[in-house]
């Protein structure tokens, strides 16, 4: 009886130990230490050192702070003012007081000699609302509106992106180190040149973001006011030009109608002289010769 409790006794104690043994082994197995790549036994870090980039905003876990927001200004603003060419002058000397710049700008000149102009206008986004005053302010406001767009969800998902395939970047250089088989190093390249590729165009992305949320724009429109007396008023040689294309004008439609008609005209006057040709035959009397 004793021997039986024994023999259990030492079942159970090779039963513990053996799970402690496998739970042991399945940690070492899943431990995200290495990663095989090939047959060839291949293996790199998971988790290399990466350089932290300066533009994404750190969260700490369980913290509870906010990260910092990406928010797009943009304004569109129309203006009647006396001096378009004088305005778009003021307007960059307020995108320079603000530490900004003109981005483009374009004039035209409508009837009457009536100017108008479109510029674009880039600040910084914290100098946003003092340029939209101080532009509101040298002209007359017929419309306008502002806008702000948040990109900080879109910001950070690329950043995520970026940093997943700087990681993966780094392993396949990693494994190119240890590479010998010319098959695996030409696959390895592929794999390279096509995450160096995707790479290249989220940090393209990132850096228009980062341009648009750096510098807000404002597109401002100008245009001089209408005349008196409406926007053409009152032109003499206008008048006269008029006049000589209306009688241009007549003359072209006559002489059209007279080639449309001339086949008619001609078709009868030819009915016409063989009618007076026939006529004049028969009233030509007839000689009737004398008896002798």
């Amino acid at each position: 009886m004793k021997i039986a409790y024994l023999m259990a006794f030492l079942l159970l104690c090779g039963a513990v130990a053996g799970g402690c043994l496998n739970m042991g082994a399945e940690k070492q197995a899943s431990a995200p230490s290495e990663l095989d790549y090939s047959r060839n036994g291949y293996t790199v870090d998971v988790y290399p050192t990466m350089t932290p980039d300066p533009h994404i905003a750190s969260l700490p876990i369980g913290s509870g702070s906010a990260i910092d927001q990406k928010l797009i200004k943009t304004g569109s603003i129309s203006l009647e003012v006396g001096n378009v060419p004088a305005i778009v002058d003021a307007l960059n000397g307020i995108a320079i007081r603000h530490g900004g710049y003109l981005s483009s700008s374009s004039l035209s000149a409508a009837t009457s000699d009536r100017m108008s102009a479109t510029v674009v206008v880039r600040v910084p986004g914290d100098a946003f609302e003092g340029a939209v005053t101080d532009i509101k302010a040298i002209g007359t406001v017929r419309s306008a509106s502002l806008n702000s767009q948040d990109i900080t969800e879109e910001y950070i998902d690329l950043q995520a992106q970026k940093t997943a395939l700087q990681l993966q970047l780094n392993q396949y250089n990693r494994i190119m180190e240890k590479a010998e088989n010319v098959e695996d190093i030409l696959k390895i390249q592929i794999e390279i040149g096509r995450t160096q590729t995707e790479l290249d165009r989220l940090e393209g992305r990132l850096r228009y973001l980062d341009n648009r949320v750096d510098l807000a724009t404002i597109t401002v429109y100008l245009q001089e006011p209408a005349p008196i007396g409406g926007d053409t008023g009152h032109d003499f040689v206008s008048v006269i030009n008029s006049g000589i294309q209306g009688f241009l004008g007549m003359i072209d439609t006559l002489f059209i109608a007279f080639l449309t008609f001339l086949p008619l005209v001609i078709l009868g006057g030819i009915g016409y002289g063989i009618y007076r040709w026939r006529k004049a035959k028969k009233e030509t009397p007839v000689a009737i010769p004398e008896k002798k």
